[in-house]
């Protein structure tokens, strides 16, 4: 099965192969999905399957984890042009058209990787099973409202279901999150500050405009 880079595709190739999920050669439907930024091409799918079923058992994606199937406990989490989705709540033919970002898809670096490391460092990764869908829930979470205060991040992980660490340090692994990012906004602000300062007493030094 071939991945294509979804921004290498032909735009009218890509809209035909959009326009209703075309049946497939033995009569299963066929479509394309966007996942993780290559286009996937899915053919001979039931009608029925969820975009769950067809990411893990069609397209070998098996971090998106397979648990309760009625969209209760948050372990096959993924982004939908970006929005937190429950995968097996969703038909995959209706994902046709879509971004479907998921953990793997969140990339090494930035949020997600803070996010990553603070759930090592706090211990909030015991068996594993349930993790990649708390790392997606809180990525979405801080990327939406990095400033959440507890309650909304009890209320964000709410669908998400643990076995294992009782919560407490996966609270405290979105709270570390949260005061990592704080710093380096601050000092983001205080670099930014600075160098505007120093660029204004460079202007008046120089004699430009603010300086006449």
């Amino acid at each position: 099965m071939t991945a294509v880079p979804a921004d290498g595709l032909d735009a009218g190739a890509e809209g035909a192969d959009r326009a209703g999920g075309a049946a497939g050669a033995d009569g299963g439907e066929s479509y394309r999905l966007n996942v993780d930024g290559f286009l996937r091409t899915v053919n001979g799918a039931s009608i029925g399957d969820s975009l769950l079923t067809v990411l893990r058992d069609t397209l070998g994606v098996t971090a998106v984890k397979d648990a309760c199937e009625q969209g209760r406990c948050g372990a096959c989490s993924v982004l939908l042009d970006g929005r937190l989705a429950a995968s097996c709540t969703v038909l995959a033919a209706d994902a046709d058209g879509t971004r479907v970002v998921t953990v793997a898809g969140l990339g090494g670096a930035g949020l997600a990787r803070a996010v990553r490391a603070m759930f090592l460092a706090e211990g909030a990764v015991q068996c594993g099973f349930c993790t990649p869908g708390f790392v997606v829930a809180v990525t979405d979470l801080l990327t939406r409202h990095p400033d959440a205060d507890e309650e909304e991040i009890r209320e964000a992980l709410a669908g998400n279901i643990c076995r294992c660490t009782g919560y407490g340090r996966i609270l405290a692994a979105v709270r570390a999150v949260q005061a990592e990012r704080g710093a380096l906004r601050s000092g983001d602000a205080h670099s930014s500050g600075e160098t505007q300062r120093h660029g204004e007493t460079q202007r008046h030094s120089d004699g430009g405009p603010d300086g006449w």
